[in-house]
């Protein structure tokens, strides 16, 4: 540090003394009681400067000594900007920490869903090279091939969650017509494991993205078809309440215990059923929360072991009036 450089950070000290001064002087000049003289005047200048210079020094060296140990812990500000200045760069350093941790957790997140889904889904070509050595059965490619398809999902969906903004279209939905084709994608299963289907469904519009929805609803279907034994049940269903409007999935299947209940949608979790039964990834139902969310609905769920499992989807009621107008136009 230049002691140059330095006078031009104290200029308002050595100005305020040198006015300080001059006033004192000027009213000595002008009382007409009072011979001024020059001799005198710069005398006492010189007098006054000397306790400048040793302030504007010590001042030098306590600066100099302040950026040199500026990493210490005990070092105190020079001023109230620097003490301000210290407490802003200790609350961006833990804001940056926090940054970091938030991304650490998602980078291992991430990883330890890759690995999950790579677990997943050598299973399934696992039994398709099998199969190429045995008698190939065309119902039993099928369901394999389904199963990596919605593997492969599941990774493209969970990778497009951060971007998701860049990646929708509101519009209207018709729900009838979206489960019916999930149906008809898991009409196979439906017929291997003999589970009855019953649909209940009024003409219903949501606004939504039809895609983003879709998906949303294939997971709840999906985890009604793997925990819902051969000659079960399952029962779809639209209701319009004052609030809100509904989808309702509910089976009959093995169930999710009470204590699984609240964490079902947390990033990875398995529970019981996950652990006992497959392995599972623990996404399905945390990519439908959080989708659905982003879409402006929610999902929740009620269930009882080896009773039944619903869950429902709700919907706003009110329509957005400018996405109606637009709808007509576009139509």
């Amino acid at each position: 540090m230049r002691f140059i450089r330095f006078l031009n950070y104290e200029k308002l000290y050595i100005f305020l003394y040198f006015l300080g001064f001059f006033i004192v002087c000027s009213v000595y000049f002008i009382d007409p009681y009072n011979q001024f003289r020059w001799s005198t005047f710069l005398y006492a200048l010189f007098l006054t400067i000397i306790p400048l210079i040793l302030f504007l020094l010590f001042r030098f060296f306590q600066n100099v000594q302040a950026i040199r140990h500026m990493d210490a812990d005990d070092q105190e500000p020079l001023s109230l900007e620097a003490n301000a200045y210290l407490r802003r760069m200790e609350e961006m350093e833990k804001e940056h920490i926090r940054a970091l941790n938030d991304i650490r957790e998602k980078q291992k997140e991430y990883y330890d869903f890759i690995m999950s889904w790579f677990h997943e889904i050598k299973t399934p070509i696992s039994v398709l090279r099998l199969m190429e050595q045995t008698d190939l059965d065309k119902d039993s490619v099928r369901e394999e091939v389904t199963s990596i398809e919605h593997y492969v999902d599941q990774a493209l969906y969970y990778a497009k969650l951060d971007s998701f903004n860049q990646d929708y279209e509101i519009r209207n939905c018709d729900l009838e017509r979206l489960i019916k084709d999930i149906i008809k994608d898991h009409s196979k299963t439906f017929i291997s494991k003999k589970i009855r289907i019953e649909l209940n469904l009024d003409s219903t519009i949501v606004q939504s993205d039809s895609k983003w929805l879709g998906f949303i609803i294939n997971q709840i279907v999906t985890n009604s078809l793997k925990y819902t034994e051969e000659y079960g049940q399952i029962l779809i269903t639209t209701v319009e309440t004052d609030k809100d409007k509904q989808l309702i999935i509910r089976d009959n299947g093995i169930g999710i215990e009470r204590k699984d209940l609240p964490r079902i949608f947390n990033k990875g979790f398995t529970g019981t059923n996950g652990r006992i039964n497959t392995k599972s990834t623990g996404m399905g139902l945390y990519l439908a929360q959080e989708l659905s969310n982003k879409l402006g609905h929610y999902i929740t769920c009620e269930s009882e072991v080896d009773v039944y499992t619903e869950f429902i989807i709700h919907f706003p009621k009110n329509h957005d009036p400018f996405l109606n107008t637009y709808k007509s136009i576009s139509d």
